[in-house]
């Protein structure tokens, strides 16, 4: 009656949430592990922790659910991983990583969308265990005798070992362990500055004596996690041991011209054990080809970006490292350059007869007091004199600048005057600069031979109105003598050039920009360049540059499906343009005007209406929205295409077998949209065997609509063991094709094909495939009393297999020694398949008779249990049956009931007892469709009653309904 009543109220609620929902599904998220795992912690704190040790494979499997298929996407603590891992394994299922680094620790997240609820997101920390070679450095204080206090010495011995998880320490003195309290003479701590614990571990020896000349052993230890084994440093210890100290051969600064080759020498003078030397520098790193033998570092063919503070480092362990250093200056002479300076007492642009001028010359020297500077006229030297002064500027103002003043200027004062300047050590070239002053420059009449710069912007050319794509001049007409070069770049002093600078130089004035755009509208400065040869105020000029481009539309390309005598509605909108008065638009179907006019001034979009479609109204549609700049184009193409199926990916047991060679598949698909375009009549099929090129196509014909989330299904036959395929299918329509979708169908050949016929005597020695689970105590054993141990222990264990003969074989736990009490053995069954009758129906879980035959004799017998263990399961396993203590000498049988809900194992568990006579023994294990129909009276078994299973099922499925149609 129970089950009358729960079914009755089920189908209604089943109807109404098929109807609407179908078989899709939001995503739900498993990680489950594989790879070189050294721990896994299910729970801990509402997270799952992976252990593994660096160097080994990383592999988190996502194992999603859902419909239509989730995809799927790894970050790592709140970030991408693709910056450190294969982009190609961030978007799959299964994340791989090999050789994993201790920096590649952290929590890893899988997350699963298919448009359907919110994303579903699970997480997993993945811990990273290592352990670096130890590191010992010595230290010692010496105290000094003052009235009643003794001359002491105390050495301190530092280890230090980079680890994951903390690391544990342990001194050795030869091969006497130390410990604290040990030897009054050794004290062991960890210092309180210490930001981890177990960072460091410290050895003090306190006044120094002769037997504490020793060799030191720190061995450092993670307790084997992950089979990290220890890992120690020995140090020997002698009345001779001292920091290193070293000396530089070499002078500092050591002065040298490019191309030089450079040779540092670094002996060490003093230092137990003998210091090693290792040479630095301030630039990062040596230079390429620089060569280090011993403490001599040789730089061939140095240059100027070679130059810099090299130091020599030695260190043994002992005390602080010795260092020192010296610079290496490399010679140069670069950017020379000159400006005249019109009377600076008077602020005059004019350089005029009569009045003061000033020629300056800058150069930059290295090193700067090696520069000297000589002056020349019309190549003689020039020497300083009342009308002619030579000075040199303060460097701590203007380096490397000299200036030439010629008082009252006259015509007799006219040449070319050239600056040298050069460095005292030679073996660079000197840098000369000519400025020349001749009578010529200007006429006579005006008295002056320099003409400040001028700018203007020639009439028309601001603003300057262009079109996007094209290519434009901007000018700014420069005058003045010297001519100085310009400098443009844009008024909003924060936005680049066109070339992506914050300033562009020209020398005409004139500024090209080719394949303008509409981002370069705005205003442009030119100036002219502080450093023109004639030192005044820079003059400057703006053009203003307008950029016209054709109306930005949306969408710029949309697909539109629809079936027949259904209406259509295109709209194309306008976002920006320049100008932004919009003339005209017009509506195309392939190139066939069908609509035009005037754009609304008081609207910002256009709209085409198909008020019925037809076969004739398929195709591409284009509207253009035209301004003096061009025209912005919307694409609509318009189709009765159907949209792709959706594949099933989780359907129950999709594969099967009924032939050796070969195999079948339950394709399941559902279909996108069903109802936007006309009726499917069919889908065509297409197959072939991964790696041929091959395609075998079939129709598979559709009677009546198809409803949104409906299932349906097509069985694969005759597909070839073990090879995979690749599935093509492709709805049809009055249209014709619609879009395709392709997957893959893989073969893995399931352990049981037929669960009737399950049964294990463990006759074989492959013992039908069961096997010893790797994280027990001990093993299960296969004997028979035929071949048993004459030395067995007596009074307990069979002495036969289940049916009473000596040479039959069965599994047992041996009890004796070195066997302690509560070890377990397991032994672990294959994957069993489930496969409901009907996986459309809400029926019940699919039940399984487990059964078989135990021997538990002797009077420290143990437990034994039947556990089931189900795939994907990150919960322990579900105990279904469970015995203990002494149950007489003779076999007795066990049967108990399961309904597991994905691919399960089952696991036979025995513990040990108190004592050596506690063997126990299984035989003739079964496995059965259906519930158990007369098990046993002797069992303890944990399952539910059945019509405790009916309600639980009534209200399970009841609440998953609900949620279904919210």
């Amino acid at each position: 009656m129970d089950l009358i009543i729960c079914v009755l109220g089920l189908l209604a609620l089943a109807v109404e949430g098929i109807r609407c929902q179908g078989v899709y599904a939001p995503p739900s998220v498993r990680i489950i592990h594989s790879g070189h795992a050294c721990n896994v912690e299910e729970e801990r704190h509402t997270e799952r922790v992976y252990t593994i040790r660096e160097g080994e494979t990383l592999e988190l499997t996502c194992l999603v659910t859902g419909h239509p298929r989730p995809q799927i996407r790894w970050t790592k603590t709140a970030g991408s991983v693709s910056d450190r891992f294969h982009d190609s394994s961030v978007f799959n299922q299964t994340l791989n990583i090999a050789k994993i680094l201790r920096t590649q620790g952290g929590r890893y997240y899988c997350k699963a969308e298919n448009g359907l609820g919110s994303p579903a997101i699970k997480s997993i920390r993945v811990d990273v265990y290592y352990l670096d070679e130890p590191t010992v450095t010595v230290h010692q204080s010496i105290g000094e005798a003052k009235e009643q206090f003794y001359y002491e010495r105390t050495v301190f011995l530092r280890c230090v070992a980079n680890s994951n998880p903390p690391v544990r320490y342990s001194w050795h003195r030869g091969r006497e362990v130390l410990t604290q309290g040990s030897d009054k003479g050794v004290e062991i701590y960890e210092p309180f500055f210490t930001q981890l614990q177990g960072e460091t571990k410290i050895l003090k020896l306190k006044n120094l004596r002769p037997q504490d000349y020793a060799n030191y052993s720190c061995v450092a230890s993670v307790r084997n996690v992950c089979a990290i084994l220890d890992r120690s440093v020995i140090f020997k210890l002698t009345n001779k041991t001292a920091s290193p100290s070293i000396k530089l051969l070499v002078e500092d600064p050591i002065v040298v011209n490019p191309g030089q080759t450079v040779s540092l020498v670094c002996i060490t003078t003093g230092g137990e054990p003998p210091p090693i030397l290792t040479w630095i520098c301030s630039n990062d790193s040596l230079p390429q080809r620089s060569v280090v033998k011993g403490g001599t570092l040789t730089l061939p063919a140095i240059t100027s970006d070679e130059a810099g503070v090299y130091s020599c480092v030695a260190s043994n362990s002992v005390g602080n490292p010795a260092k020192k250093s010296t610079t290496i200056v490399v010679r140069a002479l670069k950017k020379g350059r000159f400006w005249i300076t019109p009377d600076p007492y008077h602020n005059d642009d004019n350089i005029q007869i009569g009045r003061e001028v000033k020629i300056s010359c800058q150069v930059e020297a290295t090193p700067p007091e090696e520069l000297t500077f000589s002056w020349l006229k019309n190549g003689r030297a020039l020497r300083s004199s009342e009308r002619m002064v030579i000075t040199q500027t303060d460097p701590d103002i203007s380096p490397g600048t000299t200036n030439l003043d010629i008082i009252d200027l006259k015509f007799t004062d006219f040449g070319t005057y050239t600056c040298v300047a050069a460095l005292k050590g030679g073996g660079i070239p000197e840098i000369s600069i000519d400025v020349n002053i001749s009578s010529t420059t200007v006429p006579p009449l005006f008295f002056s031979f320099l003409v400040p710069p001028n700018l203007t912007v020639p009439r028309g050319k601001s603003p300057l109105v262009t079109r996007e794509g094209d290519t434009v001049e901007l000018e700014c007409l420069v005058s003045g003598k010297p001519k100085p070069i310009i400098l443009w770049s844009r008024a909003d002093k924060e936005v680049p050039m066109p070339d992506g600078s914050m300033q562009m130089e020209s020398y005409d004035g004139v500024l090209r920009i080719v394949n303008v755009s509409r981002e370069m509208t705005g205003s442009y400065r030119c100036q002219t360049s502080q450093y023109n040869g004639f030192n005044v105020k820079p003059r400057e000029a703006e053009v203003e540059l307008i950029v016209q481009y054709p109306p930005t539309v949306e969408p710029v390309y949309m697909e539109m499906r629809q079936g027949l005598g259904r209406p259509v509605v295109m709209t194309c909108r306008v976002l920006r343009a320049h100008p932004s008065r919009v003339l005209r638009f017009e509506w195309l179907l392939s190139n066939r005007l069908l609509h035009a006019g005037a754009f609304d001034a008081q609207r910002d979009e256009t709209e085409y209406t198909i008020r019925s479609l037809n076969r004739d109204g398929w195709g591409e549609y284009t509207c253009n929205v035209i301004n003096e700049a061009g025209a912005g184009k919307c694409t609509f193409q318009v189709t009765g295409k159907a949209y792709p199926p959706e594949f099933y990916y989780d359907t129950y047991s999709p594969l099967w077998q009924n032939r050796p060679r070969v195999y079948g598949f339950k394709l399941q698909w559902t279909q996108m949209n069903p109802n936007v375009v006309d009726r499917i009549v069919a889908y065509r099929l297409g197959i072939r065997q991964m790696g041929l090129q091959r395609w075998w196509e079939q129709e598979i014909p559709v009677d009546g609509a198809i409803n949104k989330g409906e299932l349906m299904t097509h069985n694969l036959t005759e597909l070839i063991k073990p090879e995979s395929y690749e599935v093509r299918l492709t709805p049809i329509t009055r249209f014709g094709e619609g879009d395709s979708t392709i997957r893959i169908v893989t073969y893995s050949a399931p352990i049981n094909p037929h669960l009737r016929e399950f049964h294990c005597s463990f006759e074989e020695e492959a013992i039908c495939m069961f096997t010893q689970d790797k994280n027990d105590d001990f093993d299960w054993t296969r004997h028979s009393a035929a071949t048993r141990d004459t030395k067995y222990t007596p009074n307990t264990g069979p002495s036969g297999d289940r049916s009473g003969s000596k040479q039959g074989f069965y599994m047992y736990i041996e009890t004796s020694r070195p066997r302690k009490e509560d070890e377990k053995a397991r032994l672990v069954s294959p994957f069993f398949n489930i496969a409901p009758k009907n996986p459309y129906v809400i029926t019940n879980p699919p039940a399984y008779c487990f059964g078989f035959f135990y021997h538990m004799y002797g009077k420290h017998i143990g437990t034994l249990n039947a556990l089931l263990k189900q795939k994907g399961q990150t919960t322990s396993e579900a105990p279904a049956w469970s015995l203990n203590g002494n149950q007489g000498e003779r076999w007795k049988q066990a049967k108990v009931s399961i309904h597991p809900t994905s691919s399960f194992q089952v696991v036979l568990e025995g513990i040990r007892g108190k004592g050596i006579e506690g063997d126990i023994a299984i035989d003739d294990v079964t496995l059965e469709e259906g519930e158990c129909r007369d098990p046993p009276p002797n069992l303890s078994s944990k399952s539910p009653s059945t019509s405790s299973h009916i309600w639980l099922l009534c209200i399970t499925l009841v609440m998953t309904l609900l949620e279904g149609q919210r």
